[in-house]
């Protein structure tokens, strides 16, 4: 199935900063080959969003945060389940900074999450805590978007928890497989489509969109 961009789609970039690229605090394998795909997906749609994971130091997230951990062990936290990380995307550091390689000059909006020290955020819509909402979706409605596009870092974390919200959200949601990558630690590539898929989000690859 062929998709051409309507005036009513938006593609959503997620996450492409250092700390996630090859040589970063937290880098997803092979993560900077999507870059190139993502550049030539922008040039194909007229409304462009972005997310920027943005960390205060000592996060809640971080396995340094938490005595006696380390990073990729799962912690109980108030509001659930915390897989800890190492350091990653501290605001005003150089891994907190989108890749210098992105040509999305026409980016209408970056959304920055993962600010509030004592709650993750994956997603582009609620944090971990699932009430905490960054107003992306009123944002989304009120200019009328219909259908999201969505591709970026990672899959299996925060490009899977944006899309499940977005299609329980209402929009008609599509991940594009060949422009994201994965962590993929204890499984959560799987559980990440199987979680997708029973919200109702499309898998597509780049090519179908021309």
């Amino acid at each position: 199935m062929a998709f051409t961009p309507r005036s009513d789609d938006l593609l959503l970039v997620v996450d492409l900063q250092y700390d996630f690229l090859p040589g970063g605090n937290l880098a997803v394998t092979n993560g900077d080959e999507i870059i190139i795909p993502i550049n030539r997906l922008g040039r194909q749609f007229k409304h462009v969003i972005m997310t920027q994971d943005w960390h205060p130091d000592g996060h809640i997230s971080f396995a340094s945060s938490h005595p006696g951990t380390r990073p990729f062990e799962v912690i109980e936290l108030p509001y659930g389940p915390q897989v800890l990380w190492p350091d990653h995307c501290v605001q005003g550091t150089h891994g907190a900074e989108f890749s210098s390689e992105i040509e999305l000059p026409h980016a209408e909006m970056v959304i920055r999450k993962g600010y509030h020290d004592v709650v993750d955020s994956y997603s582009g819509f609620r944090e971990a805590d699932r009430k905490t909402r960054t107003g992306l979706e009123g944002y989304l409605r009120e200019r009328g978007f219909k259908r999201l596009f969505i591709a970026g870092l990672a899959t299996d974390f925060c490009v899977n928890w944006t899309a499940v919200d977005a299609a329980s959200a209402g929009f008609d949601t599509y991940v594009i497989e060949d422009a994201c990558r994965a962590i993929d630690t204890g499984g959560s590539l799987a559980q990440a489509w199987a979680d997708m898929n029973a919200a109702g989000v499309k898998r597509i690859a780049a090519g179908e969109i021309a």
